[in-house]
């Protein structure tokens, strides 16, 4: 990947957007636990407070990644539309001659069979591919080949 901004795809951002707000309402939970250092209590409480700390750093960390890559991908602007990129959905015709539509993102979704990552082999191989472009990568079960038919998801 470059160290240019990545532009993501609408349901890519919507996903962040949920992911950021869960960990804000997290965060506001943690800290709302953490106690005026003036209190004094036994060691239990002081291991307890450092680990809600510890939870509250983690949670401001990812805050920041959200919201920086949120931020980026709203510099990078939309997805191209001519050839393959981050945000764009393509569809491949495979060896075998079966068709498959994919988006391509940023960050894995195990619960979106359609999104490949632009890090994953195949992804990687589209990434500034246009419709009728072939591509080669590897896969588990060797060294395959796909036509890009079209962009746009038809």
């Amino acid at each position: 990947m470059t160290s240019e901004p990545e532009p993501i795809s609408e349901a890519a951002r919507q996903a962040l957007e949920r992911e950021l707000a869960d960990v804000r309402s997290e965060r506001d939970s943690v800290a709302a636990t953490l106690r005026d250092s003036d209190t004094v209590g036994d060691l239990a409480d002081g291991a307890d407070e450092l680990r809600r700390a510890g939870d509250l750093d983690r949670l401001d960390a990812r805050i920041d990644e959200i919201t920086t890559r949120l931020r980026q991908a709203a510099d990078a602007g939309p997805p191209p539309a001519d050839v393959v990129g981050v945000g764009s959905t393509v569809t491949v015709r495979f060896e075998d001659g079966t068709e498959d539509t994919f988006q391509i993102g940023a960050l894995a979704d195990v619960l979106d069979p359609a999104l490949i990552t632009a890090d994953s082999p195949l992804g990687h191989a589209l990434l500034g591919r246009r419709a009728g472009d072939s591509v080669s990568y590897r896969a588990p079960e060797g060294q395959l080949t796909a036509v890009v038919v079209s962009l746009g998801g038809g």
